[in-house]
């Protein structure tokens, strides 16, 4: 049993023995990507693996959902419920998502709802929703989960311009709140990449004093084809 302590003074805990918590840079930047890849490399390896959404907008959008993914790549038997307790058909942040949708979302909820995920498994991967200051209401960011829940945090990061910047604040922001940053990932990883993905990786690696790894495009439909990518 592992509990969780924070400064508002409430005690979480969690039968769950490890856990991770997937962060991007921004939105679209290849958060579920990477935690499929996570999950899935755990599963592969014969671990029971569960995952975890606050909340999920777009659902208008059609293809695939997140959540879904998540669970095709964990080998999960978890309902839509159980991965993401909150689930919204704009593709907007998620506050506003629940305010379009007149259905709040509760903090305490989404505590007790990842707790609940990580029962009986091995490893639980947390994926939040667009980069880590997004608001989940406007008292309680993504951040906020992530230090109720307290797992080494992985950042998806594209591997291009720019990339530099926000990663390196992503880490700031979250080691300001005393988060370990378990690592980042730069995603998608180009086949032959030049000259500035390759000193993007090292300057990351350099000023952050963290794992960079590089995640190639994967092939969704096929699981089986995607690199090992172990977190943490």
């Amino acid at each position: 049993m592992r509990c969780l302590t924070r400064a508002r003074g409430v005690s979480y805990a969690a039968a769950v023995a490890e856990g991770v918590f997937v962060t991007g840079t921004g939105t679209e930047v290849g958060k579920t990507i990477v935690a499929a890849a996570i999950a899935r490399t755990a599963a592969a390896a014969g671990r029971r693996v569960a995952v975890f959404k606050p909340a999920v907008s777009g659902l208008d959008e059609g293809g695939e959902p997140d959540h879904a993914l998540l669970r095709r790549a964990a080998s999960s038997a978890q309902s839509d419920e159980e991965i993401a307790p909150y689930r919204f058909g704009p593709p907007v942040s998620p506050h506003l998502a629940a305010e379009l949708a007149g259905a709040p979302i509760r903090p305490e909820r989404l505590r007790a709802a990842a707790m609940a995920a990580g029962d009986d498994a091995d490893l639980l991967v947390v994926e939040g929703v667009g980069g880590l200051l997004v608001p989940l209401t406007l008292g309680y960011l993504v951040r906020d989960l992530a230090r109720d829940l307290s797992y080494p945090a992985t950042i998806a990061a594209p591997p291009g311009l720019g990339t530099i910047n926000h990663t390196l604040l992503t880490i700031e922001a979250l080691r300001s709140v005393g988060l370990e940053v378990a690592g980042v990932v730069l995603t998608p990883w180009p086949a032959a990449p030049g000259e500035l993905e390759r000193s993007n990786r090292k300057t990351i690696e350099r000023l952050g004093s963290v794992r960079v790894e590089p995640l190639p495009s994967l092939d969704l439909a096929d699981p089986g084809s995607w690199p090992e990518l172990a977190f943490p």
